[in-house]
């Protein structure tokens, strides 16, 4: 029996301009109904996600900035932060090569290493409260969350290579999208976030289903007992599919919500 329903935002749950289907909320609240928790796992924060769910933001559960904020029933569970010296060698190992663009936020603000022109405004690198800074943030600003921009679409692999063998005993790198690369504190991911929900409610991982289709609900992908994966995938995620379902754009998420829902009937 399916007990959790946890998605990815972009790509999955949010159709092809980036926008929830107004059928989201009613299968969100007749799950809710039936006991069935729904979990919004994304790189977008948590305050954003509440926005984005508002009609029914108090009726689920959160792993938000890929895990790095994560709310159950309506309590704070976790709140991971970068610590001070792995911001700093992101920093110093993004300057060694023109074409890396660091971005930094806290729960509020986003802070650009470089000018705005550097950085595409791409799925949710929406940059929100965005101020160009000439130096890192205090020690007392909380950073819960990191991402850099690649100039160079043909060369996030690469990059994402390079930073990862620079700084990998600190940081995890994820590119998303076409000139993303998520970064997270080593041994922090959405699969991280979504155990803390299910040791929470005392749900066993084998009773879940997860949609995605990025690089960075891999970790989550593999943690579920059932992990969906959209048509719209990158190659790799769908190799660990327990099903592939149609794409984003014909909210294939939301038709597999509604029949969760009817096989409880």
């Amino acid at each position: 029996m399916i007990k959790l329903i946890a998605t990815d935002m972009d790509g999955t749950l949010l159709d092809e301009n980036s926008e929830l289907p107004g059928e989201t909320f009613e299968l969100i609240h007749a799950l809710a109904q039936r006991g069935v928790r729904f979990v919004a796992s994304s790189g977008r924060r948590y305050e954003t996600l509440r926005w984005f769910f508002s009609p029914v933001a108090d009726e689920m559960d959160y792993v938000a900035s890929l895990g790095t904020q994560v709310y159950a029933d309506g309590l704070l569970l976790d709140r991971e932060v970068f610590s001070t010296i792995s911001v700093m060698r992101l920093f110093e190992t993004c300057h060694l090569f023109d074409c890396l663009h660091l971005a930094l936020y806290d729960a509020e603000n986003t802070y650009l290493m470089n000018d705005f022109s550097a950085y595409l405004r791409e799925l949710d690198k929406d940059l929100p409260n965005a101020r160009r800074v000439d130096d890192l943030p205090s020690p007392d600003v909380s950073i819960i969350k990191a991402a850099v921009c690649c100039d160079q679409p043909d060369q996030i692999m690469d990059m994402a290579y390079v930073l990862e063998r620079e700084l990998g005993d600190w940081l995890t790198f994820l590119p998303s999208g076409s000139r993303w690369i998520d970064v997270v504190p080593r041994h922090v991911n959405k699969a991280t976030g979504l155990q803390q929900v299910l040791h929470y409610y005392g749900i066993d991982p084998a009773d879940v289903v997860a949609f995605g289709d990025s690089m960075n609900d891999y970790a989550m992908l593999r943690y579920v007992g059932h992990p969906y994966v959209m048509e719209n995938a990158r190659y790799a995620v769908k190799q660990v599919a327990q099903r592939v379902i149609g794409t984003n754009a014909a909210h294939a998420v939301q038709a597999e919500m509604r029949k969760i829902l009817e096989g409880l009937s």
